[in-house]
């Protein structure tokens, strides 16, 4: 992914509108680019920061920031176990069907 396609998709990370594939390229190019972090930081301040600031709430912006990269991370993991999973029993399936078509043919 290059900086300007991600500086792109800040908005619907924030927005948490990001599906598997683009969140797993978004946050692999965020986590190694200064440049694109330090755009994301800015987007998330101002954005969340405002609507933060219209509620009236106390808030940790650096804070919830984290925990939304950290939550990106969980769900890039889960998804990640979900398809070894699903693989697993498809092979698995695949060898039992296998095993049963050789058991009637001999």
């Amino acid at each position: 992914m290059t900086c300007r396609e991600c500086e792109k998709q800040i908005p619907d990370f924030i927005g948490r509108k990001m599906d598997y594939p683009k969140m797993k390229r978004f946050t692999e190019h965020v986590d190694t680019c200064e440049s694109c972090r330090e755009e994301l930081v800015i987007q998330f301040l101002v954005r969340e920061g405002m609507v933060h600031l219209e509620e009236g709430d106390t808030f940790d912006l650096q804070r919830e920031l984290r925990e939304r990269m950290e939550e990106a991370h969980r769900k890039i993991r889960t998804y990640e176990r979900t398809l070894r999973t699903g693989t697993v029993f498809e092979v698995l399936t695949m060898a039992g069907i296998l095993g049963i078509v050789v058991w009637i043919l001999l």
